[in-house]
């Protein structure tokens, strides 16, 4: 990522080719880039402002390299909408859309495997970060209007360390104890709806964007959506099919949002010098 490349409000996704599909919803691309890291930016125009997508793979290290390394090079707040896919521990079937109302992180505990008798418990549990709320409020209502309500559900997110014990798949080839790991979830989060491994290291590094010295307001919100692409009390899995309509779908929903919350360019990133300097020049 360079100054420049990467507007202030992000979309971002696990899968190149879903950042792809959500960009022919754009009014116009300006700027693709793959980097050697595995990142996929796209920059474009979206109600005549900027607004970016990138893909970043899996897990909460990706997500932390692309938050940092975004704040690095992007003058002025950040807006992040996080639209991914996770497994459903709840109602919501495939096909639907989770609204993260906050997340929580689930970490293997090495201390309990690792000693005789073990130590703790074998998965460690976080205090749930909550979603940046005005952001959440515009992206659930565009999403109500886009899917329909029933179709939308809202909860706390796990984010999971690992796709399979951390998340309570059972393995017949490894020791993961973690058998009783989703009703223990259910137990301490009465609103736990969703296991995916992105969401609570976004929301974190957000709510933490306060400089070093930790004095200053949050420089970037956050807020996450998520499509059910696991039904975990039966493991049931979409379909490609499924999920290419679900992103259209919501593609212009999570724009709008994005748009919404910051319909000015006024304290953003500086269009000089920019992808975008050209598309708001005036005529």
């Amino acid at each position: 990522m360079q100054a420049g490349e990467v507007a202030n409000r992000i979309v971002t996704v696990g899968d190149p080719q879903r950042a792809r599909t959500m960009a022919k919803h754009m009014d116009q691309i300006l700027f693709e880039h793959s980097s050697h890291r595995g990142f996929l930016t796209i920059t474009g125009i979206y109600r005549g402002l900027p607004l970016s997508i990138v893909a970043i793979g899996m897990g909460a290290p990706m997500m932390d390299f692309f938050v940092r390394e975004a704040r690095m090079v992007v003058s002025g707040p950040l807006t992040i909408i996080r639209f991914g896919s996770c497994g459903s521990i709840c109602n919501a079937g495939i096909g639907d859309v989770i609204a993260a109302t906050g997340a929580f992180a689930i970490n293997r505990n090495f201390a309990y495997f690792d000693n005789t008798p073990p130590v703790g418990m074998s998965y460690d549990l976080s205090p749930v970060v909550n979603a940046d709320p005005r952001l959440t409020s515009a992206l659930t209502a565009r999403l109500d209007a886009a899917l329909g309500a029933s179709h939308v559900y809202r909860g706390q997110i796990g984010n999971a360390d690992s796709f399979y014990g951390s998340q309570g798949r059972p393995a017949s080839d490894f020791y993961d104890a973690n058998h009783d790991l989703i009703p223990r979830l259910h137990n301490v989060f009465p609103d736990a709806v969703a296991l995916e491994m992105e969401s609570h290291m976004l929301l974190h590094l957000a709510r933490f964007s306060t400089g070093s010295d930790n004095a200053h307001p949050p420089s970037i919100r956050a807020a996450c959506a998520l499509m059910v692409y696991a039904d975990r009390s039966g493991d049931v899995f979409i379909s490609p099919e499924t999920s290419k309509r679900l992103s259209q779908l919501s593609a212009t929903a999570v724009f709008d949002a994005l748009i919404d919350d910051m319909p000015s360019q006024d304290g953003l990133h500086p269009a000089a010098g920019s992808v975008w300097e050209s598309a708001l020049s005036p005529v």
